[in-house]
């Protein structure tokens, strides 16, 4: 004998408010990981198939400064290395992204997997941009689909 059960009702962990906010931080995390990734890219191109360094403000062996420039190892001394600067910068930036992308998969209340895919944006080159269309979509249809959902008192 086969028993109907309703299917389950739709919760989200927050207000429509809290979730169209992290949506937006995730956004702009989003992109500027993915922009920064972009740039990790090409800086580590740079590096081992060229053997040059981005660096701002060094001196060449000759005396001349050199205001910005891709140059190798040895050819320079001071300045400020660039391409430090991007690794750094977008590793903590990914360690942002992960906060926004944990804020808004908690909210939603998605699947572990759909945390890890989400995740997976800020260390694949270009998925950032293909996922935050496809997350803001998804949030968007979700609370349209279920307004009931959004009252948590």
């Amino acid at each position: 004998m086969s028993q109907n059960v309703p299917p389950r009702k739709r919760r989200f962990a927050g207000t429509k408010a809290q979730i169209s906010s992290a949506a937006s931080f995730y956004k702009v995390l989003a992109y500027a990981t993915g922009i920064m990734l972009l740039l990790l890219v090409f800086e580590m191109v740079m590096k081992y198939a060229f053997g040059t360094e981005m660096i701002a403000g060094a001196t060449l062996a000759d005396g001349t400064t050199k205001a910005f420039g891709f140059l190798h190892d040895g050819d320079y001394t001071g300045g400020f290395n660039i391409s430090t600067a991007i690794l750094i910068v977008h590793g903590w930036m990914y360690v942002v992204y992960l906060i926004a992308d944990f804020r808004l998969w908690s909210l939603m209340r998605w699947p572990f997997s759909r945390f890890i895919t989400i995740a997976l944006g800020g260390v694949v080159p270009l998925l950032s941009f293909i996922m935050e269309s496809k997350v803001h979509k998804e949030v968007e249809r979700e609370l349209a689909e279920h307004p009931e959902a959004i009252q948590r008192y």
